[in-house]
């Protein structure tokens, strides 16, 4: 089976994204980290041959904080070949702009912990139905 997530030939790109955070993705990061929402989120996280900015393994979501250059029609066109991907592969995917992070940090944070009840509530405990013998190779 063909590996994924956080590859290694990415590995160095996401070192580098990792110390070169922007204003919004580095607040965002304070109060997603450590399991501060309940789940756990990764950032910089590769997928394939995408890097999303923030992710969490246990719900299939991914938070993406776009700047102005996301509005660039190149560059939204990628954005939603991205999301394409990743949608196939059962990752929601939640996009705020630099905007939002900075100036309504709040309703990000509020939108981020409905989007994960609502996941959470949607997506069956793994480990329990592996212990009863429930679970296949892939979630029902």
């Amino acid at each position: 089976m063909t590996k994924i997530f956080n590859r290694r030939s990415n590995a160095d790109f996401r070192k580098d994204l990792k110390g070169k955070m922007t204003k919004s993705e580095a607040v965002l990061w304070k109060f997603i980290q450590r399991d501060a929402l309940g789940y756990r989120f990764r950032r910089q996280y590769g997928i394939r041959h995408f890097i999303v900015d923030f992710y969490c393994p246990a719900l299939k979501l991914a938070i993406e904080v776009d700047g102005f250059t996301h509005a660039e029609e190149v560059v939204f066109e990628k954005d939603c070949r991205k999301d394409m991907f990743l949608n196939k592969l059962g990752i929601k995917v939640n996009r705020y702009s630099s905007e939002q992070v900075l100036t309504k940090l709040h309703d990000v944070l509020l939108d981020i912990g409905l989007t994960c009840t609502a996941l959470a509530s949607a997506t069956p405990p793994r480990p329990l139905l592996e212990k009863m013998g429930i679970m296949a190779s892939k979630p029902v």
